[in-house]
């Protein structure tokens, strides 16, 4: 449609972050699904943080089936949410150390709490949950920089939600010096068990945004019964140029 996909199996695209990290030269992950492709079409500062990441990962079944619908499968929806946690087990096994930024005060401290349980050796070297408007705000952007500069980690985890996290990795990673950044929305909430994941028989069938709507239909009814709807506008769009 309007992006690239890496057309990885889960596995391998552990084994790909493996390899970033180990390059040392800044690079971050995007994982878009369908409110991001929406988002996509219409904005030009997230098409040029799509356009310098190194990793694009599917994240959301219905992008799959649209991959078969074009006759280029998708190998596997990778959501944050899946690989967040093998990840951090690959980073307590690799001793690679993590810094986790975003979602609600002490929700980021909170989730290295519960990982640190389940991962005995993985290393959370800072965890910081940014105020409303940080990225606007020169003090609080400089303490977030001094903050992660310090801690000098591997791996930075940016929960902010797009387009804000895709933003904020496209505009910092020189700054910040931090090897591999990735955006993984929602996945801090759901470490910290602030926000309970769908089941996986849900999640399988493309009906998590049913489950999470159901959770925050104040904030998630508009994105997932208008905004969202958009995809099927884009999908004979970009079937027709095909």
């Amino acid at each position: 449609m309007n992006t690239e996909i890496d057309n990885l199996t889960r596995q391998e695209a552990l084994e790909r972050i493996d390899e970033l990290i180990r390059e040392r030269k800044c690079n971050y992950v995007v994982t878009p699904n369908v409110d991001h492709i929406v988002q996509l079409e219409n904005n030009e500062k997230l098409k040029d943080a799509y356009k310098h990441a190194s990793l694009v990962l599917c994240d959301g079944k219905p992008l799959v089936w649209l991959s078969k619908l074009y006759g280029s499968p998708i190998k596997e929806k990778i959501s944050g949410s899946d690989i967040f946690p093998q990840l951090c087990c690959m980073a307590a096994k690799k001793k690679y150390t993590m810094f986790f930024l975003g979602a609600q005060n002490g929700v980021a401290k909170k989730a290295a709490e519960n990982l640190k349980v389940k991962y005995k050796e993985l290393n959370v070297v800072g965890t910081y949950s940014p105020p409303i408007g940080f990225e606007k705000d020169e003090y609080e952007m400089s303490k977030i920089e001094k903050m992660i500069k310090k801690a000098n980690p591997h791996i930075l985890i940016v929960g902010l939600g797009c387009p804000k996290q895709e933003l904020f990795m496209l505009k910092n990673r020189d700054k910040l010096g931090v090897p591999l950044s990735l955006g993984l929305g929602a996945s801090l909430d759901f470490e910290a068990g602030n926000v309970k994941r769908a089941p996986s028989w849900m999640s399988n069938n493309g009906l998590e945004w049913l489950y999470r709507m159901v959770q925050d239909p104040k904030r998630l009814i508009k994105r997932y019964l208008w905004n969202d709807l958009k995809i099927l506008k884009l999908a004979v769009k970009y079937k027709i140029n095909r």
